[in-house]
């Protein structure tokens, strides 16, 4: 998962995107970048760290000019090194700078043919560069001193044709504005607007709406699955659906986790979706156990709090803050290995022993990948005095690797993987657990105004939806993510459930 950003702006826009990128920090802590451009020169700041320790006043000094886009990383596999920090760049055609959310599922083959028929050099392990310089050869092959729109388009529907995966992507062409596209699928969330200012209109283009908001910007609409976005330095813009048979199919676990609940996304309020899981929850609960006994409902902060809040207002149930969160503890699934990730636990989350005391109390959290988590925050919950703990996720059972732009874990290592309700109740400590149904999600999210027919949910059903994913790519990708493989790379160990549940 990463964040995105691109501007078009009628006076310097380092500073708007450092802001649009703090406000997407959530989607990525490892690294951060920006490039900007100046009269046909180009200003690039990117390193390790968080937005706020990567950009000083001598960077920020620096990085002048009208247009630009950033990037904040998690990287999905491999190494974490600086090396692979966006934007990428390279200078043919034109001078291209490219940041990148997502995840291509056919990186081999495209790497041997930007090699072998491209002629082109690939001098990281990262998929950006690899879709960069598929983008930059299909715009090459245009052969025109100055591209025109068509010719963007074009080249975009180029990748397309190449591409697959899942992908959100802003490029800038140097000298000629910014591109924003969506893979045909749609999996990747993208987003664009526009602000008025005293010298003219102003574009954004963004992974949440939420970056568009905080900065003034007015959102137009999402990117839908397989368009592109054209915006030229003078803002003249032009969109094009690029894709032959495009099927939205939105991430489902976008909704679960990984937006800020202010954001909407393709037409849905983020905010109402987790509001809804709540009150399916609920609705399960009485279906299934309405003897609950439950007196008192927990959420594990921070995600969870907006379902557990509804939950506990349809069961009739106390909702109460029952842990106190430290917010300068780094966020944990991005730390090495098993040990610092279980020590990072008792250090980032406190429990308030009058509120377990003696009581039945029902913990939520968004949902349970490894289970290290809130084994460790259900002993908690159990040491702080609670009579019994009972564990409810938002999502439902976590049990296929995710191959689009989320670095969980292997399937060996999911503990729903091969298991009952049951038996991971068991495991984790639970005195009984309760998953969502995947039917409930799904309608949770796309049963609003704005309905939503299909889904990227492969992570609990191992359905992917571009179709090319099979046994012999995800026993591959297993191989790069366990944590022995990232270990011997000093790359961050898998997500757990994306804070380490």
């Amino acid at each position: 998962m990463c964040g995105i950003v691109g501007i078009v702006g009628k006076s310097n826009v380092n500073q708007a995107l450092y802001d649009a990128l703090t406000v997407l920090q959530h989607r990525g802590q490892d690294a951060a970048g920006i490039v900007t451009s100046h009269d046909g020169r180009l200003f690039l700041r990117k390193d390790n760290g968080l937005v706020r320790d990567v950009f000083h006043t001598r960077h920020m000094q620096r990085l002048i000019g009208n247009v630009g886009i950033g990037h904040v990383r998690y990287p999905t596999a491999g190494s974490s090194s600086s090396a692979e920090a966006q934007p990428f760049y390279v200078n043919s055609p034109y001078g291209i700078t490219l940041a990148h959310n997502g995840n291509l599922t056919n990186v081999d083959q495209l790497s041997r043919e930007i090699y072998e028929s491209d002629l082109r050099h690939i001098n990281t392990n990262s998929d950006s560069e690899v879709l960069l310089n598929v983008f930059a050869h299909e715009l090459a092959v245009r052969n025109k001193l100055q591209p025109s729109a068509d010719d963007v388009f074009a080249a975009v529907a180029g990748v397309h044709q190449r591409c697959r995966g899942g992908y959100a992507v802003v490029a800038m062409i140097t000298g000629y504005g910014v591109v924003g596209f969506r893979d045909p699928h749609g999996i990747r969330p993208i987003v664009f607007g526009q602000r008025h200012t005293d010298e003219g209109v102003e574009y954004m283009i963004a992974s949440e709406s939420v970056a568009l908001d905080v900065l003034g910007f007015t959102v137009i609409r999402d990117l839908a699955p397989g368009e592109a976005i054209y915006i030229t330095p003078e803002g003249q813009l032009h969109t094009r659906q690029c894709a032959q048979s495009p099927q939205l199919s939105p991430c489902i676990f976008e909704y679960v986790y990984l937006a800020r609940p202010d954001s909407i996304m393709d037409g849905v309020s983020v905010y109402k979706a987790r509001l809804r899981m709540g009150e399916k929850l609920a609705e399960k609960i009485q279906r299934e156990r309405p003897e609950h006994g439950i007196d008192v409902i927990i959420p594990i902060p921070d995600t969870s709090r907006t379902s557990a809040l509804e939950l506990a207002n349809k069961l009739g149930v106390k909702f109460r803050e029952g842990f106190v969160k430290n917010r300068y503890i780094g966020r944990t699934f991005i730390m090495p290995g098993q040990a610092a990730r279980k020590k990072s636990v008792r250090q980032k989350l406190n429990a308030i022993d009058l509120e377990f005391r003696g009581k039945n109390v029902m913990l939520v959290d968004d949902s349970i990948v490894r289970g290290t988590t809130c084994k460790q925050i259900i002993q908690m919950a159990r040491e702080a005095g609670a009579k019994n703990v009972y564990f409810c996720s938002a999502a439902p059972a976590v049990r296929y690797p995710n191959v689009y732009g989320i670095d969980m874990p292997s399937a060996h290592e999911l503990i729903a993987h091969g298991r009952s309700t049951e038996e991971v109740a068991e495991l984790i400590g639970a005195d009984w657990l309760v998953y969502q149904d995947l039917d409930d999600l799904k309608e949770a999210v796309g049963g609003g105004k704005i309905k939503i027919g299909q889904f990227d949910s492969a992570v609990f059903d191992g359905n992917y939806v571009t179709g090319d994913v099979n046994e012999a790519y995800l026993n591959r990708i297993e191989q790069a993510r366990n944590d022995l493989a990232k270990a011997a790379h000093g790359a961050p160990g898998a997500i757990i459930d994306l804070h380490n549940n």
